[in-house]
């Protein structure tokens, strides 16, 4: 009988997805579940993107460019520009989704065996592009005590090794909500310079900054113009998840041409998503300070509910819309299953993401999970209710 790869074998499953048979069977059972695990926005996407897709004049569905149409990247091009970004349409490449960008990235930048240093908790899913990619990811490992700020420099410079060819940060944080400095960019940059280094920063939460902080972006360094590569998406920013558009960017013209060269290889991101993503640049502030509003007080009344859980710890994000939670747990992926399979109040239960997943290093986060905070506020009052109910039941 024939057998998967060794790589597929190793692929992990994703902490926020791997849940949804145990999700799907408690619907069947009638029950209501408040959906904690994923970072769907309930924002409406802008009316502007929409009406770009429903009124278009297309009459062939065709091919766009392999890195985007230029009008979009001329358009993006623009909208960094007035985020103190100096990039023009040729550094950039439009991706289907930033996942995608993020392969490009690792495909471009490293080989089989390389290594590139993640401070963790990351996103869960550069454990498996990393895979993908035949990338072994060096963890610097943030603590929940320290509100996951960057660890010292030394831990960084420590684990650079011949093999080291960049690290990689998600500013604002994915899971944690961590929003790096402008300072500890600062630093970030010297380091990759003094080793010769890429820094890729995963930006794609940019827009959702609190408490007045702003963020700064690494092309906001001029010295970062042959070091730096950013990650970027629409889903967030305009509630566009489903568009599946992204893109890579960077002032590295080599960088570019080989990360073009893995474009072609796919063809062209999607038509009908990149209208629709170019219409969204046209989106107004207000829509912007409207949604950062309102996610502000939706963290606010979250981390203050589960700040009154005996026995929780609650990570406070700065940006982005996640929060890391320890539980008093053993093991947070059988207390999840749990949720969904033995308990409910009044019908009712959550659904969270195990935070292992979101590390490299095993046995760490086995009793945290991730809250993606994109329900409203009475939604989240009564989802914290539930979790303080289900901890006091829980046996491990």
């Amino acid at each position: 009988m024939p057998s998967v790869s060794i790589k597929g074998k190793d692929m992990p499953e994703s902490p926020i997805r791997k849940l949804v048979p145990y999700a799907e069977k408690a619907i069947k059972a009638n029950k209501t579940i408040y959906h904690l695990n994923i970072g769907q926005p309930d924002i409406k996407s802008p009316e502007i993107a929409m009406e770009a897709v429903a009124n278009h004049n297309l009459e062939i569905l065709a091919y766009t460019r392999s890195e985007g149409s230029l009008e979009y990247r001329e358009k993006i091009a623009k909208y960094y520009q007035k985020n103190n970004i100096p990039v023009e349409a040729n550094d950039i490449i439009v991706t289907t989704g930033g996942s995608e960008a993020l392969l490009f990235a690792m495909g471009s930048i490293a080989d089989t065996g390389d290594e590139i240093i993640i401070p963790e908790p990351f996103y869960a899913n550069y454990n498996g592009f990393a895979t993908a990619s035949g990338v072994k990811i060096v963890p610097v490992i943030s603590k929940i005590e320290d509100n996951f700020a960057l660890p010292p420099i030394s831990e960084f410079e420590k684990l650079i090794t011949p093999k080291t060819k960049a690290i990689l940060i998600c500013n604002p944080g994915n899971p944690t909500g961590y929003l790096y400095s402008k300072e500890e960019i600062q630093t970030l940059a010297k380091i990759v310079k003094k080793h010769d280094l890429f820094l890729v920063s995963d930006e794609v939460y940019r827009e959702f900054t609190y408490d007045g902080s702003k963020h700064y972006s690494i092309l906001e360094e001029e010295s970062m113009a042959e070091n730096g590569i950013i990650i970027d998406s629409v889903s967030k920013r305009y509630s566009m998840c489903g568009a599946r558009i992204g893109c890579l960017v960077s002032k590295n013209k080599e960088v570019i041409s080989t990360a073009l060269k893995f474009a072609q290889a796919r063809l062209s991101p999607p038509t009908f998503a990149q209208i629709a993503s170019e219409a969204a640049l046209e989106t107004p502030q207000s829509y912007f300070d409207e949604v950062i509003t309102e996610y502000q007080d939706r963290r606010n009344t979250l981390v203050d509910a589960l700040k009154e859980i005996p026995g929780v710890k609650v990570g406070e994000p700065k940006g982005a819309f996640y929060c890391i939670v320890e539980l008093p747990v053993k093991d947070s992926d059988r207390f999840a299953q749990w949720l969904l399979e033995d308990f409910d109040d009044n019908g009712e239960t959550v659904m969270v993401a195990p935070a292992a997943g979101f590390y490299s290093t095993p046995g760490v986060g086995t009793n945290q999970v991730r809250i993606a905070y994109v329900l409203k506020k009475e939604s989240l009052l009564r989802a914290v209710e539930i979790l303080k109910l289900a901890l006091q039941k829980y046996k491990d």
